[in-house]
Formats: structure tokens, sequence, C-alpha cells
């Protein structure tokens, strides 16, 4: 394997003593994760034997091969439950040391937060320097893997004029489906994309606030998760997704029948980020696993799930690289600029669309 034979070399991770981590949580023992080669990393995960993750299922970005060949190269068993970026900060917090879950998978604003709360295992991989600034932190207790953009989802069995546009969306008849706004990472950016278009961004999260309030007065927004059971079933019109899940559930579907877009007048991209459980069962497993996703194999496999790749040089296979949109189609997609304040936005937006959106709502 390429990945690993670029490993080999000795790893030294920038961690220290961390406190209740792995078996020894039980006893209140600190274990030592500081100057672990690979090779150490490999055997300690294969003596675990698995490895449970949130927020990360198969049907997102590709992740299931993921899994199946680390189950192929280490044995790992795997088990995954979806839930949003919140749900899972939630569930390390309360589980602490009955942590079920080893490893998760957020949106980028909630990386910090986890950090915060003090939740997070800290690791660096020996991609480290291949990762952008932003899109992770310091001292390796989140980082982003793959980055998303907010985009329209068509259903052309019921959309007869596809809008490409915030503005032709707006001055549409089609009903929109965004999602979980109060928790889910996907919907929070797309307010953040319909802000942007407005004359909003991360500060200024009102722009985006008062769009979707438009759409809810007029009868045409849809608080229900743009799943592939309800799009397959024709339930949704316009759904608002992150360009992965967009073409991933317009493959498993049906090519034919779903328009992929991304707004032309504004949108917004971001990276979700893994998160390694600090009281983790399993803690080399997910180390492991986090080596993996930022490998070439791992961030091909992203690819192959639609998922823009972080690392620039990673080399990706010709499949992979005609799966992803025209890059001209981004030409007006931008990042976050300010992730404090976004951070502090997110916060803000659940009152907001109680208050604006949701009482909108017929």
């Amino acid at each position: 394997m390429k990945w690993r034979n670029h490993l080999l070399a000795a790893i030294v991770l920038s961690v220290g003593t961390l406190a209740a981590c792995s078996n020894d949580v039980d006893s209140g023992s600190a274990q030592d994760f500081g100057n672990l080669k690979l090779e150490e990393i490999e055997e300690k995960a294969k003596e675990e034997g698995k490895v449970n993750s949130v927020g990360m299922p198969d049907t997102w970005a590709n992740w299931k091969e993921t899994w199946e060949e680390l189950a192929a190269n280490y044995s790992l068993k795997h088990v995954d439950t979806d839930m949003s970026s919140a749900e899972e900060i939630a569930k390390f917090e309360a589980e602490k040391e009955n942590a079920s879950a080893d490893i998760g998978d957020v949106g980028i604003a909630y990386g910090p937060i986890a950090e915060q709360k003090d939740l997070t295992l800290a690791y660096k991989t020996s991609y480290w320097d291949d990762i952008p600034e932003w899109a992770k932190d310091d001292d390796g207790d989140w980082v982003v893997g793959y980055t998303g953009t907010i985009s329209f989802l068509a259903d052309k069995n019921k959309v007869a004029k596809i809008p490409t546009s915030w503005e032709e969306l707006l001055n549409s008849n089609y009903k929109v489906a965004v999602g979980d706004a109060l928790t889910a990472n996907q919907a929070q950016f797309a307010i953040l994309s319909a802000a942007f278009a407005n004359g909003g961004d991360e500060k200024n999260i009102e722009p985006g606030i008062e769009y979707f309030a438009k759409l809810a007065e007029q009868g045409r927004l849809l608080t229900t998760d743009p799943s592939i059971a309800n799009l397959e079933k024709g339930e949704v019109e316009i759904a608002l997704l992150w360009d992965f899940n967009a073409l991933g559930y317009r493959e498993q579907i049906d090519k034919d029948r779903f328009d992929v877009t991304i707004p032309s007048d504004a949108s917004v991209v971001s990276g979700y980020a893994t998160i390694i459980n600090k009281y983790a069962k399993n803690p080399h497993a997910a180390m492991l696993a986090r080596e993996y996703i930022l490998s070439d194999e791992g961030q091909d496999n992203l690819a192959k799930g639609y998922a823009r790749p972080i690392r620039e040089n990673a080399k990706l296979s010709d499949e992979a690289k005609s799966l992803l949109l025209d890059a001209d189609l981004y030409e007006n997609a931008q990042p976050v600029e300010d992730f404090d304040a976004w951070k502090e936005t997110t916060a803000q937006i659940p009152t907001l669309w109680q208050e604006k959106v949701l009482i909108h709502v017929k």
C-alpha cells in the first residue's frame, strides 16, 4: 500500500500525555500517546479490532469504501451511528468514560467547540504539512478531510425550469428542502450561502435568515431532511445539499432524473473535520482511521464519493476525477474567512431560525 509506505518513517505525534483514554479509562489511569510510530499504532489498532464512528455513514462521501479497506487491511470491524455535528459532540460529552464512539466527522465550526469542551484526542498525521492552515487545529484536535460546496439538486420530473441562482430560486414556485437548521451543519451553511448571495457573510447571517423566511411565508420551505428516500419518492422538488451529497444521491437514484448545480450568484465552501474522542475505547484504531482518510487512497475514496479532497497534492484516480463537477461552476463559491465569527453565528442560528423562519412554515 503506497499510503503505508509513505508513512513508514517514524511519526512523532505531538500529543503529550492524555488522560482518560482507551481501555485505561475504567481504572482512571492516563495513557501516553506521545512518540508512537505508525507500526505501533497499527499493531495496537489490530488489538483493539474495531472502530466505532458517528456521523460517518456509508452513504456520505463514500465512507463505505474507506471502512471496507480498513477492515480488509487491518481487520477493523466498524459500526456507525449517523447524527448531526451537534449531536456528535453532545454524545461525546454525555458519555465521557462510557464512550461508545471513537471518532466523528463534524462541520468545521464544531471542531473548535469539541476541543474547547475538552472532548478531543489530539493527533497529527504524517500528512499534516499538506493540510491548509485554515483546515486544521494547531495541536491536531481536529482536521478537515474534504470540502463541500452548497448546491441545488433539482428533480427534473417536477422542475420544468431549473433555477441556477438563489435569486431564480426565490422567484420560482418550487418547494425547497433544507433540512434541520437547528442542528445540521449542512442546513446552516445553506443559510450562509443564501446570505452571501444577498449581501451578508459569516458575521451577518440575517440576509440568509430573511431569505428562508420568505420561502416559509410562501409555503415553499420544507424542513425535513432531503434524504435519498424522500427524493426517490418524489417528495422533494429542489434540495439544498453539499455537492458531494447531491451528486451521490443523483447517482444512487437516477442520474438522468436529477440536475446538480452550484448557485451562480454565490455559494459557500466548507470542510468536514474528524474529531477523535478523548474517551475513545479504541483510540489507536481512530488514529489509524484518520491516517487513512488523509492518505492518497482515503482521499481518492472521498473523491469517488463526490467530495473534494483537502489535500491538493493527493494522487487521484481518473475515475475519481471524472466524478467531480466542472471547476467553472465554483467561480462564485467562497470559504468562510472568519471562523471565530462563524462559530458565534452558528450559536445564534437556532434561535433566529425558530423565531423568524419556523413560525412561518406551513
